[in-house]
């Protein structure tokens, strides 16, 4: 009974299934306390890049083998969760894919969900989505800077006056 709630909690996250949910919840367990942060979960998962560096050059970031069954599953359930307009995952796929590149926004995406997923089964709350303009919230003169900027290079002259 305590592995069908954790699985029903985590299939309210987007893109999470409920055959998504039982996978996810059949690799990691339910007892979040043998991993002591997220990052010590995407780490056993091979979620996270390789920080290789040797005489000051960065070598290979690529993803660890390992964590099959879990990987495969967290990127497809990144492919379907972004799909769901207005939603937080969504927007950080559209940011990272512009810097950085599809598949690397998606394994992203995938080690936010199992970020998301373990906070989830160590609380028992359920997904909270934070919305597409959590980033445009986060630093607003960030954001405002940015948008001036690309209107004067497209030729506009802008004057901005906070509301």
């Amino acid at each position: 009974e305590p592995f069908r709630q954790a699985a029903k909690l985590l299939s309210t996250m987007p893109g999470i299934s409920d055959v998504s949910a039982n996978v996810v919840v059949a690799e990691i367990g339910i007892d979040m306390s043998r991993f002591p942060t997220p990052g010590h979960l995407l780490s056993w998962a091979c979620l996270c890049p390789r920080n290789d560096e040797s005489a000051g050059k960065r070598r290979s970031t690529r993803l660890r083998r390992g964590g099959v069954w879990l990987k495969t599953t967290l990127v497809q359930a990144a492919w379907a969760a972004i799909k769901v307009k207005g939603s937080y995952l969504q927007a950080q796929f559209q940011r990272l894919r512009a810097r950085r590149g599809t598949k690397k926004a998606i394994v992203a995406v995938a080690a936010s969900m199992l970020t998301a997923a373990w906070h989830m089964l160590r609380d028992g709350t359920e997904w909270q989505d934070l919305g597409a303009a959590h980033f445009d919230r986060a630093d607003m003169t960030k954001t405002a800077n940015r948008l001036i900027r690309r209107l004067q290079q497209i030729g506009y002259k802008v004057e901005a006056i906070p509301a």
